[in-house]
């Protein structure tokens, strides 16, 4: 085809920071150091302190002054990420909705709870959260892991983990009754009256995700020199990052979205997006609850707006969109080729190419079926390996939960 112009190395997000393509060779020594930080290593009476060790191309994140990142601090988090007597009924644990073999999110449209209530929104990957300008699909007041673990953990409706002012004590009892906490919070919390709190109980949960830094795919793994892309997965590239498919708009950063921060980047304006998904009606509704920006601001032209999720594991995060509705990538393409999704029938039937509210970015793209199925490609080498597999992130109790 005309558009494959070949193994084009300055085919990278229009936004990335610094020149991936001259970074990305140290992205192998970055990961190999990186693996010096295993969370599980910490020495007695000790908490050494932590040093990013990232891949190439991936810049440092920012880090809250209230919460500064150690190798103890991630190792507690990373257990009590994984440990079910967190939660009220000590049914669930963070990862119920975060697993690691789908680049932590859950195969769910939407997740449930542990008292079995249905959530309405589908469960993020939380790798590179460390990244995030905000931590859910459609509150741009929730800009930090920490203060965004309270929700998980203590929201009423709906019920997640079910932590509630009746089992609070109870469920923070279960904590300090375990040796291996009891050893280690002192150490990291070394000034705290009470090191085993709920302050020190989120604040070294948060650590521990924004540790899940990675940038292993093939596509990361291209940028450096040591992989080759297909012909569809450069055509794709192509369509992706240039004018005729206009992917990089909402997904142009390092991350392929368009809600990055770190050290250094500048402070822009949160972005929120109408994709044309519903319509209800013909009225520009969205499904209650899940009209987006509008839930917090009211504003009829924040209706149906959600921020652009990372594209990075794509293929492990399905089913997508907000309310995981959609089921497959290319259903992804098809609608974004069309301009919004048609609901033939049902209670949500509408033309969403036609919601007032929609993004002008969001428009009719004369698309083949081969371009779509480039495209397709290309998001597929978005994926890295199971991240079950990796020993920083993975179950640290070695069973299935």
């Amino acid at each position: 085809m005309a558009r494959d112009r070949g193994r084009d190395r300055s085919a990278v997000p229009r936004r990335l920071p610094g020149r991936v393509a001259a970074l990305a060779a140290a992205l192998a020594v970055g990961a190999a150091l990186y693996g010096l930080q295993s969370a599980g290593a910490l020495a007695p009476h000790s908490d050494p302190a932590w040093t990013w060790a990232l891949p190439g191309g991936m810049p440092q994140p920012r880090v809250p002054a209230a919460n500064p990142m150690s190798r103890g601090k991630v190792a507690i988090g990373h257990r009590l990420f994984y440990d079910a007597r967190l939660s009220g009924n000590g049914t669930q644990s963070c990862a119920t909705c975060h697993r690691p073999q789908l680049a932590f999110t859950d195969g769910r449209a939407t997740p449930v709870g542990s008292t079995g209530e249905s959530l309405p929104r589908n469960s993020p990957s939380i790798v590179n959260s460390a990244y995030r300008s905000t931590l859910t699909w459609a509150n741009p007041a929730l800009v930090t892991l920490e203060k965004q673990m309270e929700v998980p953990l203590f929201a009423t409706h709906p019920v997640e983990l079910g932590v509630n002012d009746k089992n609070k004590g109870e469920v923070l009892g279960r904590i300090r009754r375990d040796g291996w906490y009891a050893k280690r919070f002192p150490q990291v919390f070394r000034t705290a009256r009470r090191p085993i709190s709920w302050t020190n109980v989120i604040r070294s949960i948060a650590a521990f995700e924004r540790s899940i830094v990675s940038a292993g795919s093939k596509y990361d793994r291209y940028l450096r020199g040591t992989a080759t892309l297909s012909t569809p997965e450069r055509r794709g590239m192509d369509l992706f990052m240039g004018e005729e498919a206009e992917c990089h708009h909402c997904h142009g950063s390092f991350l392929f979205d368009d809600q990055d921060t770190y050290v250094g980047s500048p402070v822009e304006p949160l972005k929120f997006h109408n994709t044309g998904i519903y319509n209800v009606g013909e009225t520009g509704e969205y499904p209650y609850p899940n009209r987006g920006l509008f839930e917090i601001t009211g504003r009829a032209k924040d209706m149906g707006a959600f921020r652009a999720p990372s594209l990075r594991n794509v293929a492990r995060t399905a089913p997508y969109m907000h309310d995981g509705s959609v089921a497959t990538l290319k259903e992804v393409v098809d609608n974004y080729a069309a301009g919004g999704r048609v609901i033939a029938a049902g209670p949500y039937a509408g033309d969403g190419r036609r919601n007032p509210h929609k993004d002008p970015l969001i428009r009719q793209i004369d698309l083949s079926e081969e371009d779509r199925a480039d495209i397709v490609a290309f998001l597929l080498t978005l994926t890295e390996p199971d991240f079950s597999q990796d020993p920083r992130f993975a179950d640290p109790f070695k069973r299935k939960r």
